[in-house]
């Protein structure tokens, strides 16, 4: 009994202490990276509460977009490489270095809300547990898989786990992570596997996280369906186009025209960036996004740094890095027209 309790308070302890480390970064930013909210007194020309959101958001959507990166530079890495590649704790750094300046700036656009607080906290500490978890498994059991190997070539799930990877990245970029079917992708890579110890071992670590991600996923689709989801629209006002000139384009519903330009409403997220980019290309230029003047958006260059930056950081299996860059809703088409292409990764709406 007493080898048994000793063992107990070992592993309290432990639990305790991996507790306390997750959640230092979120007590780094509350106590460093806070500065006093304020309004920049700009007018809103889209007044119906449905289409506004909270200008602070356009800032806080990029450590969620951090995590869809991260898996897309972990896709990239493993499709010539092997996981213990990947940079897990540089990724993990990314997701709270890039939080401090973002969240000094929203202050500027009257401060992040508690619901999008706790929400950045909450997916931040999942997500470094996950990274975490994963590193130390990778760099220690998945390594010596990959010695054992040797140097006959990759493993038929090697393979297949990487094509899963760049997949589930894809995926990301329009759809929430937990509708994605973790099962289908287990039961893949049961079927696939051969002989090989490294596709035993890959079937093993890799069916055991998928199941616990689709253990994770129903209980927050649950949750998401309780409180409801995250409106899939939003509007914006365009000048320098025609209706006509609108009508054309795919994923834009024309409102109405207003004496500033013309009301349209489109699908969020990636749809977005490319349509602004498109809109951009054909010379309109943007006035107000869901009743905002401001507006992140990333890029992607070969060069350090970007003159004007919100925050820049080295992207893992690309060789580039990519810089955080707010702007003047107004000056956004602009700011696009000007990049080389291929330079623009996303625009952040709200």
């Amino acid at each position: 009994m007493r080898f048994l309790w000793r063992w107990l308070k070992r592993l309290v302890l432990a639990g305790v202490v991996i507790v306390v480390f997750l959640l230092l970064p979120v007590g780094y930013n509350e106590l460093v990276c806070q500065n006093e909210a304020s309004d920049d007194g700009y007018v809103s020309l889209i007044t119906e509460p449905d289409w506004q959101r909270a200008e602070s958001r356009t800032l806080m959507t990029y450590p969620e977009w951090h995590i869809v990166h991260a898996y897309d530079d972990y896709a990239r890495v493993i499709a010539t490489g092997d996981p213990h590649d990947f940079g897990y704790l540089r990724a993990v750094a990314g997701f709270w270095t890039a939080l401090c300046p973002l969240t000094r700036a929203s202050a500027e656009m009257g401060g992040i809300t508690s619901d999008t607080k706790l929400t950045i906290y909450t997916i931040g500490v999942s997500f470094s547990a996950e990274l975490l978890a994963k590193a130390l498994y990778e760099e220690t059991l998945g390594r010596v898989a990959t010695m054992v190997r040797g140097e006959a070539g990759r493993a038929p799930l090697d393979d297949l786990s990487a094509k899963q990877a760049a997949d589930y990245a894809l995926f990301l970029q329009q759809t929430p992570w937990y509708k994605w079917d973790f099962l289908r992708d287990k039961a893949d890579l049961g079927a696939a596997k051969s002989d090989q110890l490294r596709d035993r071992e890959r079937a093993f670590a890799l069916g055991l996280e998928y199941t616990a991600k689709s253990a994770y996923a129903g209980v927050i689709e649950q949750a998401v369906a309780g409180i409801g989801a995250d409106q899939l629209r939003l509007r914006s006002i365009v000048s320098g186009l025609t209706e006509d000139d609108l009508a054309s384009f795919e994923g834009i519903t024309i409102v109405e025209a207003r004496p500033e330009g013309i009301l349209i409403e489109t699908d969020r997220y990636r749809a977005f960036t490319g349509i602004v980019e498109g809109l951009g290309d054909a010379g309109a230029d943007m006035v107000e996004i869901a009743g905002n003047d401001d507006i992140l958006f990333t890029v992607t260059l070969q060069d350090e740094v970007l003159e004007g930056a919100l925050y820049s950081f080295p992207r893992q299996g690309y060789g580039d890095w990519r810089h955080l860059v707010l702007v003047p809703v107004s000056e956004l088409a602009n700011r696009l027209r000007s990049l080389e292409d291929g330079a623009l990764e996303h625009v952040h709406d709200y």
